[in-house]
This record gives structure tokens, C-alpha cells and sequence, in this order.
């Protein structure tokens, strides 16, 4: 099921919150992206800094059950939340 626009950015400020409320691995995607604390406070609403950190939660199954658990989404929301920011349109090859 495909999200609206308004509700992936809604699921997207919620990744960016939670990300920035968890201190150490707040500091791991800093490090792995090379985005400053400015940065990040800037990107808030941005929909593609909010696909960033979804694509970022998205690679470890316990952050995206940690994330999802404490939004009280299901964890399937933020892939489909992913796909419908920019960036997050899915690649087909052939």
C-alpha cells in the first residue's frame, strides 16, 4: 500500500525526531553521513533530508523495530514511507 505524500513526510519528521532523540545513534549517522547538528536542525523539513534518515533507519531491522515501536507504526510504514519522498522511487533495471 502506497503512502500519501503528506503522510511520508508526517512518518519522515517522526524518523528525524527519533533519530535525533537517540544521542548514540544520532552521532552514528552524523558520522557516516558527514551532516553537522546544523545540518541536521535544517533538514527537519526537508523531505529529502527526512528520506536520508529514513534510508538510514531503514538498514539495521532492530532501529527500524525500535523506531516503529515507539511511533506506533506498523514496520512496513517506513519503507513505504521511503518510496514516496524524493529519492525513494524504486530503480528497475530492465
Amino acid at each position: 500500500m502506497a503512502l500519501s505524500r503528506d503522510k511520508a513526510e508526517t512518518v519522515g519528521l517522526q524518523a528525524v525526531a527519533w533519530l535525533a532523540a537517540n544521542d548514540e545513534l544520532l552521532q552514528v549517522f552524523t558520522g557516516s553521513t558527514g551532516a553537522s547538528e546544523a545540518d541536521f536542525r535544517s533538514g527537519l523539513e526537508d523531505p529529502g533530508f527526512q528520506g536520508s534518515v529514513l534510508d538510514f533507519i531503514l538498514m539495521d531491522d532492530a532501529w527500524v523495530q525500535e523506531f516503529c515501536l515507539s511511533a506506533g507504526l506498523s514496520p512496513e510504514t517506513p519503507a513505504q514511507a521511503r518510496a514516496a519522498l524524493p529519492g525513494g522511487e524504486q530503480v528497475h533495471w530492465t
